[in-house]
């Protein structure tokens, strides 16, 4: 069973930047960063695989920017020029394979308000 903490959410202004951690107990090939606001449903967010291979979702691209370094184990979201919009909880999740259709293991998420 993997387990995945977040750290690093917060309340910022704006315009300003934070940088979301995900520390998990093993490595897997998927790893992705979700988020949910309140009243609207989850979506992915970004996500890498274990070649460093990343993808975003439309309303991040160029602000927000997945890495991982499995030598510590973590996983990292820096998240630049945020909005208020960009309001969520944010979860880390993982998965063996990206082939798979759902993330198997998550996080308890961290909370990021821009206002």
């Amino acid at each position: 069973h993997v387990q995945l903490v977040e750290s690093g959410g917060g309340s910022v202004q704006p315009g300003e930047s934070l940088r979301l951690t995900c520390t998990f107990s093993e490595t897997r090939y998927c790893m992705g960063w979700f988020r949910q606001a309140e009243g609207k449903q989850r979506e992915g967010v970004a996500g890498i695989d274990i070649d460093g291979n990343t993808d975003y979702v439309d309303s991040v691209k160029g602000r927000f920017f997945i890495s991982q370094d499995n030598a510590k184990n973590t996983l990292y979201l820096q998240m630049n020029s945020l909005k208020p919009e960009d309001s969520a909880m944010y979860t880390c999740a993982a998965k063996s394979l990206c082939a798979y259709p759902s993330y198997r293991y998550w996080g308890q998420g961290t909370q990021v308000t821009v206002s």
